[in-house]
């Protein structure tokens, strides 16, 4: 075979991998300045509490929650035992944090159901990031909710509505739920059992 022909199938090769990774990625849906989602999420704790199995799961709801936010980040998981249960986080962001303005100075990213954020320039306080924005664990109620979930994308705003539950499974494991938004590191994650998620027209 002549260099030409290496050189061709070499290029080609490139272009098919370059077009399937450009496939996967999701840009962030950009929709200029201001806040998308002014609000921030809606909770009320739950006094009595219904236990509801999922496969092998124990899920207990603690509270109501609602939320419309803007998508910063998603992730998918499939290793862990959290993934039986959770196939997805969902970074989210409302206030200052849902307002391309001030996310554009922000690098934000996922890696092992933790969020991480940094600047180089803060355009808001530190405390107004941190108590705007969550990671959040995503526990569909249905195959049509898991299919909603796994097609959203980074920039787009949503609605969605569920239950805060913490988890426990017939061996102690446990796994529990953040019930406050001012939060952060271990701990600080949503647990949501999703009923209904939507993506808002802006």
């Amino acid at each position: 075979m002549s260099n030409r022909a290496i050189t061709s199938i070499i290029t080609v090769f490139l272009l098919v991998l370059a077009g399937y990774f450009w496939f996967l990625y999701d840009p962030f849906v950009s929709v200029g300045p201001g806040m998308t989602a002014p609000n921030e999420p809606v909770q009320e704790n739950l006094n009595e509490n219904s236990m509801m199995m999922v496969d092998d799961f124990f899920l207990t709801p603690v509270a109501t929650f609602e939320i419309e936010a803007r998508v910063l980040s998603t992730q998918r998981y499939r290793i862990g035992r959290e993934s039986d249960l959770s196939p997805l986080d969902l970074t989210l962001g409302w206030g200052p944090m849902s307002d391309e303005t001030n996310l554009e100075h922000i690098d934000i990213r996922q890696s092992a159901r933790f969020y991480f954020w940094r600047t180089s320039r803060f355009p808001i306080p530190r405390r107004d990031i941190e108590t705007s924005s969550a990671n959040m664990h995503m526990i569909p109620s249905s195959e049509r909710v898991e299919s909603q979930l796994k097609r959203i994308k980074p920039g787009e705003t949503i609605t969605l509505t569920g239950k805060l539950v913490n988890v426990e499974a017939a061996d102690g494991w446990r796994w529990r739920t953040s019930l406050t938004r001012n939060d952060t590191g271990n701990g600080a994650c949503e647990i949501v059992y999703v009923e209904e998620v939507e993506v808002v027209d802006i």
